[in-house]
């Protein structure tokens, strides 16, 4: 079977799933979530990958509400579903109106999407606590000038890097200080000639959302203008230039091997472990599973190399809580929203999960600082966050983006005519089918 015929057995089988506990929803309470009738407390179910810092967050509510609101979880984990898999699991599931689902978390590029299947939430916050959200987690959950979503928490592209093994190289204390300030491009490159038998640079370079991340990164450090009124330009200069320099880490430069083009955030990660390689772009959070692994502790985080005389940039990633129309225990669910954006609960996530919070306050608590140093830094980092084109087609255009670049990576096209087939194809508003 092949790879793309396994994600879509995986995502039958997802759908699947929720259908059966729907079913056995309905076998056990023939009325849905209204707890009323037997005088149970609402249950409200919550789709999102589990971690263990859901599981706690999950746990504490429902110890404060016992009684009153359940709070059950739906696992989703990456370890199964890409994102963009997920996304079609959550739609299809969301068509069907079934009470399986009532509130779902979605990268915070999908809100647009899911906004037709999404209950407003004008009223859910007041002003006050508005105002205590980060303003760039907040931007994305906007649609039509209506509050249809929440932030959970929020992402960005960064820079892990073996500090171990740069320190230990001529003049490494100070090159460890640039890179935690942000080197250059030419500089991380021109290191291969201290690493040349194991990987210095890996990234997410398989046909998927990550890939198109790491290119729009590029792209932005050039020239953030190219995101201006939220359109795309992959033919300009600087969008060649970032396609081809992804082409020339695998195949020019070698700073990547060529099993990137098959990695995703885990491989990169378990890459990492296994082969001592030297820098990453990732998300924060990625070793959130197994922070005690001997080399994870050698790690440490920079923000994403810049080029001369510019800016780095940062994607922004993340995920936003939504509701679903077809909840019927809508104040329950409103509650839970609530509670996760409490100062405990983000405290909490990134505590347990390195989930980056979206409260100001989380990051001005001096306490919560000094046991999280790292806290500060990566809120610095964020100051240098580009979000991606706010496309209404984005996953359609980002699908398109994301095989042809795979292509040029793989040897296939060159970065030229990679970028030039794929505007082709957005411009004439055709759907790639993978």
């Amino acid at each position: 079977m092949t790879k793309q015929g396994l994600r879509q057995l995986l995502i039958a089988l997802g759908v699947i799933i929720l259908f059966a506990l729907g079913i056995s929803m309905m076998i056990n309470n023939p009325f849905g979530n209204q707890a009323s009738h037997a005088d149970k407390p609402a249950k409200i179910y919550f789709a999102d990958n589990i971690s263990i810092a859901h599981r706690r967050v999950i746990d504490e509510f429902n110890r404060r509400y016992a009684g009153k609101i359940e709070v059950v979880p739906v696992d989703l984990p990456f370890t199964k579903f890409s994102t963009n898999e997920r996304k079609e699991l959550l739609a299809r599931s969301l068509r069907s109106r079934s009470d399986r689902i009532d509130i779902f978390c979605v990268d915070h590029i999908w809100v647009s999407r899911f906004a037709r299947w999404a209950e407003p939430l004008d009223d859910c916050l007041s002003a006050q606590e508005r105002s205590t959200i980060l303003p760039y987690a907040l931007e994305s959950c906007t649609v039509d000038s209506h509050l249809v979503a929440l932030p959970m928490y929020i992402d960005l592209g960064i820079l892990y890097y073996r500090r171990d093994l740069i320190r230990a190289l001529p003049n490494g204390e100070a090159l460890d200080r640039r890179i935690r300030e942000s080197i250059t491009w030419d500089e991380l490159i021109g290191l291969k000639k201290y690493f040349s038998h194991q990987p210095l640079f890996l990234f997410q370079a398989d046909d998927f959302e990550g890939l198109v991340c790491m290119y729009f990164e590029l792209v932005a450090a050039l020239d953030k203008r190219n995101f201006k009124k939220n359109a795309l330009h992959l033919t300009s200069p600087e969008s060649i230039r970032a396609a081809r320099m992804l082409v020339d880490f695998v195949r020019v430069a070698k700073i990547s091997p060529p099993e990137v083009v098959d990695f995703r955030e885990n491989d990169c990660m378990a890459a990492m472990l296994e082969n001592d390689a030297v820098f990453m772009r990732n998300w924060p959070g990625v070793f959130r599973d197994i922070p005690d692994h001997p080399i994870v502790k050698r790690l440490d985080i920079a923000p994403l190399p810049h080029f001369a005389n510019k800016e780095e940039a940062g994607i922004f990633g993340g995920w936003n809580l939504m509701i679903a129309k077809s909840c019927t225990e809508k104040e329950a669910a409103r509650t839970f929203l609530r509670f996760l954006l409490t100062e405990e609960s983000q405290k909490l996530m990134y505590g347990r999960g390195g989930y980056l919070p979206v409260i100001g306050k989380v990051y001005d608590d001096t306490a919560f600082v000094r046991m999280n140093p790292q806290l500060p830094r990566y809120r610095k980092f964020l100051e240098h966050g580009v979000e991606r084109p706010a496309i209404v087609e984005y996953t359609k255009v980002s699908d398109i983006i994301a095989h042809f670049l795979h292509r040029a990576i793989s040897g296939e096209l060159t970065a030229e005519l990679a970028l030039t087939q794929a505007q082709a194809m957005i411009s004439s508003n055709k759907v790639l089918i993978k």
